[in-house]
């Protein structure tokens, strides 16, 4: 059966070597439909992100680009602003029909750190062709916080395909009369809808906004930082919110969704016309997600950043979609039930490491 593979199926290819690294694969970077990426030894300092090009290694650009090279192994700094390129532990052999798509992992998200994969004969960020054989990297540029980073830690993801499964907008909407997808009326346009919460049902708080002069943040330190020493809270004034031009928000979702067991979803920008920003669009979602929890459905976070001018966001205003995938089998673990996750039956929240 077409479509993404299940966890069972990413262990199959681990086994066959078809996924390999010199470190061997931890049982924990398999996810129910992805494959978590862990950080080699080395990072390079960029003047400037790349792509390798078709018929081109990443490794015989990278002298046109680098700045100097740094050792991960006692932990390094990667500054707020800065381009980095970090060899991946892990390796693809992917057999001919599959391919794969990477997305950052949530904290990533939340943290504003910009990580893509970087493949050789890339063209596109974040995309592996069918039958990819090659090396992995990643390409790491921190918007609003300088951050620690050390070997094996895990800031993106793997999803593989067999074939393409996406929902079109009726099977979208059969789904949703069977199984319910989200509270309230579903907009089915191109995927699932949803939109922003500025009109909090209990209290004021509707987000945070990154603060732009802040410590560096040691990614394993979980739980380690007062939020206040690196955002701003944000409370509702009339479900209205403007943005300011360059900075980063924390916001959250009004819909509670769920992803049924035999599917996944992806995050994706809605319309770039609706106004001058935009959603943070690497996101996978788990199968499982919102799934049996009280109430029924989970909120998602918003990662929003603002580009040229000043915009107001409104309560209720459509600011994003879910992409709704078939998946080739259901997975052994679900989001939220066979796994621990910080993030399960999430509401507005930080990252891991603030407390």
């Amino acid at each position: 059966m077409n479509g993404v593979l299940p966890d069972s199926a990413l262990r199959k290819l681990i086994d066959d070597g078809a996924i390999r690294a010199g470190t061997p694969i931890l049982p924990e970077q398999v996810q129910p439909a992805s494959l978590d990426l862990r950080l080699g030894q080395t990072a390079w300092r960029l003047r400037a992100s790349f792509l390798a090009g078709r018929d081109r290694r990443v490794s015989d650009r990278l002298a046109d680009f680098e700045m100097h090279r740094m050792d991960l192994s006692g932990g390094a700094v990667l500054e707020k602003g800065c381009v980095y390129l970090v060899p991946l532990m892990e390796h693809l052999s992917l057999p001919h029909g599959l391919d794969a798509v990477a997305n950052a992992k949530s904290s990533t998200g939340r943290l504003d750190l910009l990580t893509r994969l970087v493949t050789d004969n890339g063209t596109e960020f974040d995309r592996l062709p069918d039958g990819y054989d090659g090396p992995l990297y990643a390409e790491i540029c921190p918007r609003s916080f300088s951050v620690l980073v050390r070997p094996g830690m895990r800031l993106n993801q793997l999803r593989l395909r067999d074939g393409q499964a996406v929902l079109s907008d009726a099977d979208l909407t059969a789904l949703h009369a069977t199984t319910p997808l989200v509270s309230g009326e579903a907009l089915i346009d191109e995927g699932l809808g949803f939109s922003v919460d500025l009109r909090p049902r209990a209290g004021d708080l509707v987000g945070f906004r990154a603060r732009p002069h802040t410590g560096v943040i040691d990614l394993d330190r979980i739980g380690a930082y007062e939020a206040r020493d690196f955002w701003d809270a944000l409370h509702a004034e009339n479900g209205r919110l403007i943005l300011d031009p360059g900075a980063f928000y924390i916001l959250v979702s009004r819909e509670a969704v769920t992803i049924p067991p035999d599917y996944a979803a992806e995050m994706s920008p809605y319309l770039a016309m609706v106004g001058e920003f935009r959603v943070h669009y690497a996101g996978f979602f788990d199968p499982g997600f919102g799934h049996g929890t009280a109430g029924q459905g989970a909120r998602g976070v918003l990662e929003v950043r603002c580009h040229e001018a000043p915009f107001a966001l409104e309560h209720g205003q459509v600011v994003g979609r879910l992409v709704y995938e078939r998946m080739a089998a259901r997975p052994d673990r679900l989001y939220g039930t066979g796994i621990a996750s910080n993030y399960q039956g999430q509401g507005l929240k930080l990252a891991k490491q603030f407390r």
